[in-house]
């Protein structure tokens, strides 16, 4: 009799043997699971790509073209991210509520990837400035590593994808304009700029010019890099809020376009 109950005891022993380490399974493995689903989901949901519309893929824009009511104007920001002055201009930013569109150099994101982080972090847009901010002619190759190492480092440090290219110096003819719109960057120009180039000029001569050259659906052409340009830029603010103005990013401002079908971006065609 002992030897029967042990024979159909042994049965459900295996069963619920299976049962519970099923289930401690499971409960081991599910963590693990549902941690990697969400960071892929985060991945998903948080990664923002900076991109013109497609009537502007290729396209070069320097300003886009609103009514003289729609006082919207972007204020960008080349050549960091660096210490200190990149900080101060985050600062200043935050202070007026206002989103800017940064153009990164890759070898300056290499050295400072926690500025880089912080920016992204603060809300602001980010395009490609090249790795190296050179500006000789370039061979196809040099060219496409001057971009698209820097767009990689861009992703890889910051979870962001941009498709927003500045030519170092404006140069149109020396190989990354041509190589930038055959990969469908919008090439963003400027028709603002206060004259950083120029030594001995002042930061009320900044300034004015900003305020004197703004135009509805402008783009200003700064320097993060530039301790004059930060003491200049609470004023520029003030100066242009004066006159009307509301700030916007470099993909705001495209899409306020893309959303006018009506008007027109300022563009120059570039042989390429």
């Amino acid at each position: 009799m002992e030897n029967r109950s042990t024979f159909f005891w042994y049965p459900r022993f295996v069963t619920t043997a299976i049962a519970v380490t099923g289930l401690l399974g499971i409960s081991l493995l599910l963590p693990s699971r549902l941690a990697d689903s969400y960071k892929q989901t985060a991945l998903t949901r948080y990664t923002p790509t900076f991109s013109p519309p497609p009537q502007l893929r290729g396209k070069i824009v320097t300003q886009v073209q609103l009514g003289a009511q729609e006082k919207a104007i972007a204020l960008t920001f080349d050549d960091g991210p660096w210490p200190d002055t990149t900080f101060q201009v985050l600062n200043i930013l935050r202070q007026n509520n206002i989103k800017a569109t940064f153009f990164w150099i890759g070898r300056n994101l290499k050295k400072y990837p926690d500025i880089g982080r912080q920016v992204v972090a603060e809300g602001h847009a980010i395009g490609n400035h090249t790795w190296h901010h050179w500006y000789f002619h370039m061979n196809p190759a040099t060219a496409a590593a001057e971009i698209e190492n820097t767009s990689k480092l861009i992703y890889q440090t910051t979870g962001v994808q941009t498709f927003l290219f500045r030519p170092p110096g404006g140069f149109m003819h020396n190989g990354l304009v041509a190589y930038a719109r055959s990969k469908n960057y919008g090439i963003m120009m400027w028709n603002s700029e206060p004259g950083e180039f120029r030594p001995r000029n002042t930061v009320a001569g900044y300034v004015k010019n900003v305020v004197k050259m703004a135009t509805p659906g402008g783009i200003v052409l700064l320097h993060d890099v530039h301790p004059k340009t930060v003491l200049a830029l609470p004023q520029i603010i003030a100066g242009l809020r004066q006159r009307g103005y509301r700030f916007v990013t470099i993909p705001q401002l495209l899409e306020m376009q893309a959303q006018a079908p009506k008007s027109k971006p300022k563009v120059e065609q570039v042989s390429r």
